[in-house]
Parts: C-alpha cells; structure tokens; sequence
C-alpha cells in the first residue's frame, strides 16, 4: 500500500524556488489493481537547475525540460545521480530514440553526466524502474539534480556523453581573456596543496586566494589567518585525474565552472603572465571586457 512519490525541487533564474509533491498509485498500493504496468509518468520542469527524488519508483517517468528563459540558449545538460541512486535507469531520450546514460547497478554517485542539448528536440530524461526482487516495504529511490548550461565557451567545459570532459591542455590567449569575462568564478591565489581521488577519477587544488573577483556561489570563504591576524580567502577546485595536477610555487590566477556546487578548473596562468597577456589585449583593443587591475 505504498504511494508511488515523485518530489520535484527546481530554481528559476530569478532565484525562486518550487517544490512539488507528487503522488501516483503504485502496482502494489490496492488502489493501483487496474494500473498499466506499461504506463509512463511524464512531468514538465521549467527551471534551469533543479532536482528530482522518486521514491518506491514503479513503471517508468519522463522528465521533460523546459525553461522558461526566451533570452538564454542552453546547450548541454548535466545530472548528477544522488548517493542512494538505486532502483531505475536512467536514459537520455534523442528524437525518440532513448540511449542508456546510468544503469541500476553502476555506482553513478561519484560521476556527473553531460549531454548536449541543442537540436530541435525538448530535452527528456526518461527513467524506467528496475523489477522489484525485494518486498514492497524495502524503500528505494531515485533521485538526481540536474542544471541547463548556456553557450558560455569559457565557463562551460568541454561536456561529452558520460561526463566532464575538460581539456589538460593550457588556455590559449583567446580563451584566457573569454575566460576572466565569462567564467563562474576567477580568483587570484596560491595552491596550498593538491590530492588525488581515484574512486571519483578527480584531483582536488587547495587554494589560498589573496583576492576573489567574483564567483557565483560561495565555494571560496573568508577564514582568519591566526599567523597574519587577517581575513583570507579559502576554497577547493577539482580537475580530472587524468591531467595530472601538481603543486607549484607562485601566484597564479584560476578561472573555471560551477557544477552542484562545486568549483572546476578553466584556464589558470601564473599571473604575471596573464598580465602581459591583458596589457597586450588592451594595448591592441582586443581585451573581450575590462578586468580590475591592482
């Protein structure tokens, strides 16, 4: 006798919320005999970021996308399964055709999933609930976040079909200054220390940052220096594994990406370079906006 749930959370781009509560009779519930067990659950979000939590999934729900925003073009999409993922499989649906992006058995909760999304088609995430070997009583849940990326070439990574794939490779000129004018965050600081997550295939950069220009969220904070009795500014930036991330001495300047709350690595030039870089650009009126000098 147990609901079907399906909670929905999503934030619009004017920084409101809506939460929505959901319930549809599952196979097991008595109110539920006469159900289809083809049937598929279709809800509509029209938020650029958001979450969804099913819980006691049964048959299969199709989550369609559909922000509201005439001005912004959202180009790729990335989910993020939560920690108790566990009941259904997760599908991308293309023109019609669905195509597998997490299975059942996997352990997607360390991974982020990307995937494009600029054809003529709404974006659907389609998940279809796995055979129930165990009791009723046995809670299982679905549940993932998910946020529409823009065009932003700078602020955005290089997103394929089965997660973050970012270049290893040094900005070049061009994307160092679209990076200081685009990126969700550009901090200016020294790396305290790096570590290596092999389980998430991630490595992690300490930052200690003398000055944050900006950032969308609050991934860097102030922390007192008990050394220098004074403020300075303290946060994380991930990169993947496979660009071999070491320590180096030196101020340098990071730019990068937000993903559920967590800071990526764009460009990141020692800043004395990005100064001669920037002088250059503005000396030549080729500098994509005005970045505040010391």
């Amino acid at each position: 006798m147990l609901p079907n749930l399906i909670i929905l959370t999503c934030f619009l781009a004017l920084r409101c919320a809506a939460v929505f509560d959901l319930a549809f009779p599952s196979e097991s519930s008595g109110f539920a005999a006469g159900v289809d067990s083809r049937i598929v659950l279709q809800v509509r979000l029209r938020c650029t970021k958001g979450s969804v939590r099913w819980v006691y999934p049964g048959q299969a729900l199709r989550v369609v996308l559909e922000p509201n925003l005439s001005s912004a073009r959202h180009t790729s999409i990335c989910i993020k399964p939560s920690p108790s993922f566990g009941g259904a499989s997760v599908f991308i649906e293309r023109a019609g055709q669905l195509e597998l992006l997490v299975t059942d058995n996997g352990r997607p909760e360390y991974q982020v999933f990307c995937f494009r999304a600029d054809g003529p088609h709404k974006p659907v995430i389609y998940l279809q609930a796995s055979p129930q070997s165990d009791g009723p009583r046995n809670r299982r849940t679905v549940g993932f976040k998910y946020e529409l990326l823009t065009n932003r070439s700078a602020a955005a990574p290089n997103l394929g079909p089965s997660g973050l794939e970012t270049s290893c490779r040094p900005c070049n000129d061009t994307e160092l200054l679209m990076a200081i004018c685009s990126s969700d965050f550009v901090v200016r600081g020294y790396i305290k220390k790096v570590t290596h997550d092999s389980r998430r295939q991630m490595s992690s950069v300490e930052v200690s940052a003398l000055r944050v220009y900006w950032q969308r969220s609050g991934v860097f904070e102030q922390h007192l220096d008990p050394l220098v009795s004074c403020q300075s500014w303290r946060g994380h930036i991930h990169t993947l594994l496979q660009c071999h991330v070491k320590p180096g001495d030196g101020e340098f300047l990071f730019t990068g990406s937000e993903h559920f709350g967590e800071a990526w690595l764009g460009c990141a030039p020692r800043y004395k370079d990005f100064l001669s870089v920037y002088h250059n650009a503005r000396t030549a009126r080729q500098n994509s906006c005005d970045f505040p000098l010391d």
